[in-house]
């Protein structure tokens, strides 16, 4: 914990700190049971809203839980559980779902508010670290978040368990998510103004790569491909005739499987080696469309064409991402069978 000259080394620990709350993360891992699954189940068929509840540092690992449910798909607001007692209890409706934080279970302002919840018939769930505590027994729904110990040398300031406790409510708004399949259109909606949102907004071709765009004739040979392959840069080069009508690609992950599968023969016609008929993109798709169709066949890098099938642009993945144009000299691309 010291240096030889009395000082602290602080790497050492910052790492047991952090050694610390993974521990916690272990514990409240084993720790899930039906009860998460009843409180998801719960929150999944809430017809109100989710409302957050708790105090002190609960109650900002609470607003944070409410935006991330929020924002993927799940209407969750937080409810200070003072102000509830002066008059935000107003908001409450009887389909609502209220999810109560509490390490130890005892906090007055949050027990004082749950039996006015229930009598307005929200269904109540704690989040606590103690099963026996006042608020578990006032709840209908128990999911128990208890770490080892705080990494907080006095035991005194919550440090892993408010960490155990947001890791709990990720992996509620993830389980909801995967529920309601909540996808990139869907998160568009909800973010319009990130960076993210604003691109999967897009059409394709406002996106796509439209200059130096690595493609050769139908009527070349395999080894002509891989010199255009090698220096455009995006792990595939596309294949035309001379009406720049799209017949087909060759990709990082077409060259390997052929010099596996065989003797590789650079002097093929490049019709025999490319992948005929391959998956492109077309002009006015969404780009939240097409980001579907990359990550659901793994693949990099897709042509773009018209619908007469001419080739006009390539998209790479990280261009729908927004982060930035990845180069390649020697990388690869997923297939595009």
């Amino acid at each position: 914990m010291r240096c030889a000259s009395g000082d602290t080394d602080w790497l050492t620990l910052a790492r047991e700190v952090l050694d610390t709350e993974i521990q916690g993360l272990e514990a409240t891992k084993d720790q899930l049971d039906d009860e998460f699954v009843r409180a998801l189940t719960v929150m999944a068929e809430c017809k109100g809203r989710v409302v957050i509840t708790g105090v002190g540092k609960s109650g900002l690992v609470g607003r944070k839980i409410g935006a991330t449910l929020s924002s993927t798909g799940t209407p969750s607001f937080f409810l200070h559980p003072v102000e509830g007692a002066h008059g935000d209890m107003g908001m409450i409706r009887s389909e609502d779902v209220v999810l109560a934080l509490s390490n130890s279970g005892g906090s007055d302002e949050v027990n004082a508010i749950i039996p006015v919840l229930k009598s307005f018939g929200a269904t109540v769930i704690a989040m606590t670290a103690n099963t026996a505590s006042v608020m578990a027994q006032l709840s209908d729904i128990i999911i128990k978040v208890k770490v080892p110990k705080e990494a907080c040398p006095m035991g005194l300031a919550p440090t892993s368990s408010t960490t155990a406790q947001l890791a709990v409510g990720d992996a509620l708004a993830v389980c909801l998510m995967e529920w309601k399949s909540f996808g990139k259109d869907d998160f568009r909606k909800f973010h319009p103004g990130g960076s993210l949102g604003q691109r999967l907004a897009m059409c394709v071709d406002q996106i796509m790569h439209t200059e130096n765009i690595p493609l050769v004739r139908d009527s070349v040979f395999l080894k002509d491909a891989l010199v255009v392959l090698n220096s455009g840069g995006l792990g595939l080069v596309a294949i035309v005739d001379n009406a720049m009508i799209l017949k087909g690609v060759l990709s990082d992950g077409d060259v390997r499987r052929e010099v596996c599968c065989g003797p590789f023969d650079i002097e093929r016609p490049i019709s025999d080696v490319m992948t005929a008929l391959p998956r492109r993109a077309t002009v006015g798709e969404s780009s939240a469309h097409v980001l579907d169709v990359m990550e659901q066949h793994e693949i990099t890098v897709l042509p773009v064409v018209r619908e007469d099938g001419m080739l006009v642009g390539m998209v790479h993945l990280h261009d729908l991402l927004g982060k930035g144009t990845l180069r390649f000299s020697n990388g690869h691309s997923g297939t595009n069978e």
